[in-house]
């Protein structure tokens, strides 16, 4: 099924042979010439996706010799500055890289300047490069730690416990762990979800929430709660003194609130909350107290009512307008609510009556994270960053409302990379087609000349109602040094601008999200940003569909198309993994008038025969199993396997990885990362 092709511009492909397998559903019928590659570990496609990578590898190979940013990507992570640790329970918690090419290790501290003392070292466990920690979560006497690792990349987890005052890995091991946290039942043992997947690819199976007792077999561990009969998605969590589970039915219409008592062995179930609609966000419970958000507030609000009388429902925290609330944290004896407006990101902080307390705003253009509190001095402390400034780790008093920058033996003063005028950041908007402003944030350096020739990248999300704020990057600060342009857009279908901005970039409207992006395109273009020989898109995951959508859309305006992770063929999205969750976003396949508006951007689908696309780089991971691999595979055939199609087109499937790439290690995470933009710079100023 493996041949070579050769074409008259003289890019060779490892070219699948056609294969039609005619799909039909509803009045659509078509013939699907790559269904094959649905087989990911097939002879057939194993063989293809070796030949894929050896032509990418080569290529990028012969881009590195004329474009090589690892160098410089290693020079701005050393003199960046870092974050605080995470306060997790008693202790401080930091990750360090001792092996650039081994996973970084967890240290703790007992007091914010206390030397770290290594507590779990993924690669003595496991004797390998690629496991990653993803998670940890200390017991209520932080004395153990539940850990989750994954081996191979992909959502399926191991959860494994260590003892801190001995630093020893203890023997339980629990397997088979997906989309799922941990909750501590005090220190006696953990909740979590279960998967039953037999095959990776397959429509997923997470149903069953399970509880073990520390030092006994997972063999032995009780069901608490299944909902394999109807397919149900859930949640799950422990606040105070109960265990919380939170279901939602498959088409996501209705959701279902049970608590447990952690003291009664059984964990019965007592239904609260079954009054409120879908829109009911759950926050927690405090002093026996429900706090929850609701979707009748576009912007974010707090509410409350008593676990046993859930008619008395007392708004204290009210919506802020044109002011998204997108993080509500309870610690200590506070509420701090996160705010984020076009130009700016601050903070409220509130009484858990619901009284304002204080307010704190972060500088232009910049992002922050709150960290923990020091509930002795009453000083919250918080990490302030943007794309182009590294962490600036800040103690804010609450009382006084004064501030100020915190360094300890650890965390020392270093000069920043550049002065802070030394790229400028304007975060503006543009009109969409339908007459919508959407926000867009663009960066280069101060004083670059606007003459539509310089080279860009595009950035969005767009789905799902993600918020996604600015993150430092030193991959890109080597693009932007070289007279790059950067621009993220904040389209439909993203939540921020709330959730109507949300609904109306989703289901059948998830067409707006992609004439914004196309919009933006174009609007970059006429402000003379750039021109569409130098204008490159990128997006991962959900992002990934929207480059996939953009260029297939309007492949004249772009000179280059980075697509990661992305889902491709959404005639058939909803049969695989996790897809099935997602028919609220994109549409339900099985309502014929959703999936003709599925149709009509599925990128698979809208590729046309006399098209020459831009120049693409497909980005996938082979044990990819949120957005498996397949539909990169076929989207890549069909570009490939077209006579009209000069313009060069490569896949890249990382190996031993999944839906966040190859970065278990510094060493994978340098080579991603300058890989990308030695293919961007390459491409972009030729």
């Amino acid at each position: 099924m493996l041949l070579i092709s050769f074409f008259s511009h003289s890019q060779q492909y490892p070219e699948a042979k056609k294969i039609p397998v005619t799909f039909s559903k509803h009045k659509f019928t078509y013939d699907d010439n790559y269904s094959w590659m649905e087989k990911t570990n097939s002879d057939a496609t194993t063989s293809w996706v070796e030949a894929e990578n050896s032509l990418t590898y080569s290529h990028l190979e012969t881009v590195k010799k004329k474009y090589s940013t690892a160098s410089k990507i290693k020079e701005y992570d050393f003199l960046s500055t870092n974050g605080l640790p995470t306060k997790r329970g008693e202790y401080f918690y930091s990750s360090y890289t001792i092996d650039r090419s081994k996973p970084p290790v967890l240290f703790y501290r007992k007091a914010l300047n206390d030397t770290p003392v290594e507590i779990i070292d993924p690669y003595r466990i496991y004797k390998s490069n690629n496991v990653r920690l993803t998670s940890f979560y200390p017991s209520k006497n932080s004395r153990l730690i539940a850990f989750k690792i994954s081996k191979d990349g992909g959502d399926q987890e191991e959860i494994r416990f260590v003892d801190i005052e001995k630093k020893k890995t203890l023997d339980d091991e629990l397997t088979k762990i997906k989309f799922s946290g941990i909750s501590w039942n005090y220190d006696k043992g953990v909740f979590y979800k279960k998967n039953s997947n037999v095959n990776t690819f397959e429509r997923d199976s997470t149903y069953q929430l399970f509880y073990h007792k520390i030092g006994d077999l997972q063999s032995n561990d009780k069901l608490v709660y299944d909902t394999t009969k109807s397919e149900s998605n859930f949640s799950f969590l422990t606040a105070e003194d109960k265990l919380i589970i939170i279901e939602t039915n498959q088409e996501e219409t209705e959701r279902k609130y049970f608590y447990a008592s952690l003291n009664d062995e059984n964990f019965s179930l007592i239904p609260f909350a079954s009054n409120h609609e879908n829109g009911f966000d759950f926050h927690t419970i405090k002093n026996g107290k429900v706090y929850f958000s609701n979707s009748k507030s576009d912007f974010g609000e707090v509410s409350h009512f008593e676990l046993a009388n859930e008619s008395n429902v007392a708004k204290i925290i009210p919506q802020i307008y044109n002011s998204l609330l997108v993080e509500t944290r309870f610690i200590g004896d506070y509420i701090i609510c996160k705010y984020k407006t076009t130009a700016k990101n601050y903070i409220h902080i509130y009484d858990t009556s619901g009284k304002f307390v204080r307010k704190f705003e972060a500088p232009y253009g910049m992002d922050f994270s709150i960290k923990f509190l020091d509930t002795k001095k009453n000083e919250l402390y918080v990490t302030f960053y943007s794309y182009v400034i590294s962490y600036l780790n800040y103690k804010l008093n609450i009382d006084t409302g004064k501030y100020g920058p915190y360094f300890n033996d650890f965390i020392e003063p270093k000069p920043s990379l550049f002065t802070f005028d030394h790229f400028e950041t304007k975060i503006i908007s543009y009109k969409s087609r339908d007459n919508k402003d959407i926000p867009i944030t663009i960066i280069h350096k101060k004083g670059l000349t606007l003459d539509g020739k310089n080279p860009t990248l595009l950035e969005a999300y767009g789905g799902f109602g993600a918020v996604y704020g600015p993150n430092f990057d030193t991959g890109l600060l080597t693009f932007l040094e070289k007279g790059g342009v950067y621009a993220y857009a904040e389209i439909r279908g993203g939540g921020e601008k709330g959730r109507k901005w949300h609904n109306d970039g989703r289901g059948i409207k998830k067409i707006n999200t992609f004439n914004d992006f196309i919009d933006g395109a174009e609007f970059l273009i006429k402000e003379n940003y750039t021109n569409s020989k130098k204008l490159a898109i990128t997006g991962s995951s959900q992002g990934g569909l929207l480059v996939g959508v953009a260029m297939t859309k309007r492949p004249e305006l772009f000179k280059v198309a980075i697509p990661k992770f992305g889902v491709f063929d959404m005639a058939k999205f909803s049969q695989f993994t996790v897809g099935k969750y997602h028919n609220d976003e994109y549409g339900n396949p099985e309502i014929e008038n959703e999936f003709n508006s599925l149709l009509e951007y599925s990128p698979y689908h809208n590729i046309k025969e006399d098209i020459d696309y831009p120049t693409t780089l497909i980005i996938t991971s082979e044990n990819d199993d949120r957005v498996p691999p397949l539909h990169s595979y076929k989207f890549a055939a069909k570009l490939q396997n077209r006579s009209a199609q000069k313009n060069p087109i490569y896949l890249k499937t990382l190996k031993n990885s999944g839906h966040y790439g190859k970065n278990a290690n510094y060493k994978d995470h340098i080579t991603e990362d300058s890989e990308f933009y030695n293919f961007l710079l390459y491409h972009l100023n030729n």
